[in-house]
């Protein structure tokens, strides 16, 4: 898989990022977290824009979450259950991200990219679901920055070593996931408190 990755990027630079992230995010098998670590390492080698290389990856994963958003909204569980396992989603993952979703409502749009496996669903059940537009934007875009951000970075700090990524993920994943989520936590709060200050005050 990653030789046709490495393939789209070296013929269609940028815009093969876009695409392959996409593809990615809506569910084709790609590893997402190792290609956006590997265009960290390509940016690293001075044959990518760190600015531009963001700004695709972003608009990829951004793009492919909005089309499973419209895609859960149009078509609903029934084209999740019968198409689902054609992009690997089986009906143990979709049960697992159905309760994860009740139980953290749309935050899980933002972490589920951490988490392999749920990043692919949670917009599919977020437009099932009936999530307003401007909620599921507001976490599914900003989940997209961070997640890019931080494996692209995090190819450009490995460099040669960018390969490593996948020990990284199997090793510390639950670490970074557990940082993002009290981070996340943390903010929101302040976010609502703010909210409300302004609130008494007017």
């Amino acid at each position: 898989m990653m030789q046709h990755l490495m393939y789209l990027l070296g013929h269609f630079g940028y815009l093969g990022i876009i695409i392959a992230l996409m593809g990615g995010i809506i569910g084709l098998p790609i590893p997402d977290e190792v290609l956006l670590t590997y265009i960290g390492y390509l940016v690293f080698n001075d044959q990518l824009s760190y600015i531009a290389t963001l700004v695709s990856a972003v608009t990829g994963a951004i793009g492919g979450i909005s089309i499973s958003y419209l895609l859960g909204i149009k078509l609903g569980f029934p084209f999740l259950r019968r198409y689902g396992p054609k992009f690997h989603f089986t009906e143990k993952r979709i049960n697992k991200t159905k309760l994860l979703f009740l139980k953290y409502g749309p935050f899980l749009l933002f972490i589920g990219y951490f988490i392999p496996g749920v990043r692919h669903v949670t917009a599919y059940l977020a437009g099932i679901n009936g999530l307003s537009y401007k909620k599921f934007a507001v976490y599914a875009y900003t989940g997209a920055i961070v997640w890019c951000f931080t494996f692209i970075t995090l190819g450009t700090k490995l460099g040669k070593e960018w390969k490593k990524v996948e020990f990284f993920l199997a090793k510390y994943s639950i670490y970074v996931i557990i940082l993002i989520v009290v981070l996340s936590l943390i903010l929101t709060y302040a976010y609502r408190k703010k909210y409300k200050n302004n609130e008494k005050v007017v």
